[in-house]
């Protein structure tokens, strides 16, 4: 049963890898004249499943590393990253003044007693998201990888979408993204697992030593660029509105510079452990994100 006072919608899809890069489209991403997210917005993560203490806190960190001055993180950082995102919000859009974004820390939610069971569909993944805050916040779900959600892995890596809270009269954002690493790495984690599509190259070693949950920030990173851009569905896209490229969706498979089918792009490797990265971020944290799209150039736009 859906959760009363709560509409579901789902409004966009994540990372898929039938194609290992994804073509820019031609033109820019196009402004659809929806509301954009403004202002002081909470970030709540809920955690559903069997998650270490030490996978959480690599998530956490990636969320951490978001607003982190340049004098406390080497370059490239997570923050550069987001500033690229951000550019968006300065863009001039409809008869409104451009508006800004604060991502802030919010609640960390653990269900590890798999409340809704080990298989969910989309409306429990919806009244999993409604247990964060219900106004100017994106709930965050993420499922540990001995659960299965509807379509993952057949066609999708993760979801960003909204649902309204009629007791509070106003919409909340949330994304899901699941931990591939049993059902899917090939799918969900590439390239920290060898792909099952196309050139079979060897895969890169996790930075974070976990290729399940490296895996999930990629695919966490490209959903909330989604969702600062594109939160409502009304936002910017280009194609049809559900089945549409996003400001990192169009870019799928790109981390660096010289990417092509089957290859990621020129990274930076940890001299200790040899891992591929292309973000630094707190704590001494490396991460691989997601190129973006750039709108001023059409291109998709690497860190490295």
């Amino acid at each position: 049963m859906q959760e009363p006072g709560i509409l579901f919608k789902i409004r966009a899809t994540g990372r898929k890898l039938n194609e290992l890069v994804q073509d820019p489209p031609a033109v820019p991403l196009l402004y659809h004249d929806g509301p954009l997210l403004s202002g002081q917005i909470s970030v709540n993560l809920i955690w559903y499943g069997n998650f270490k203490p030490a996978q959480r806190d690599i998530v956490s960190d990636y969320f951490n590393s978001l607003y982190i001055t340049p004098k406390s993180t080497q370059s490239p950082s997570v923050s550069l990253w987001w500033k690229k995102v951000e550019k968006y919000y300065n863009l001039p859009y409809s008869s409104e003044k451009p508006t800004s974004l604060v991502l802030k820390s919010g609640r960390q939610i653990l269900d590890n007693k798999y409340s809704l069971g080990k298989s969910l569909n989309n409306k429990k993944i919806v009244r999993l998201a409604s247990r964060g805050e219900q106004s100017n916040a994106i709930n965050v779900v993420l499922t540990s990888a001995d659960v299965t959600v509807d379509g993952f892995c057949s066609g999708r890596c993760g979801t960003h979408g909204s649902s309204y809270s009629a007791s509070k009269k106003t919409k909340f954002a949330y994304i899901w993204v699941g931990n591939s690493e049993i059902q899917c790495p090939g799918q969900c984690a590439w390239p920290f697992h060898q792909t099952i599509y196309g050139p079979q190259g060897s895969p890169l070693v996790a930075p974070n030593n976990d290729v399940g949950i490296d895996g999930m920030v990629i695919n966490l990173a490209s959903l909330l660029a989604g969702t600062a851009t594109n939160p409502f569905g009304n936002g910017y896209y280009q194609g049809p509105a559900g089945g549409s490229l996003e400001v990192s969706s169009a870019c799928t498979g790109i981390y660096g510079k010289g990417a092509y089918p089957g290859y990621p792009g020129n990274l930076l490797v940890d001299s200790s452990t040899r891992a591929n990265y292309n973000a630094n971020g707190a704590n001494r944290r490396k991460y691989l994100l997601p190129a973006l799209f750039d709108h001023s150039t059409s291109t998709c736009c690497t860190l490295v």
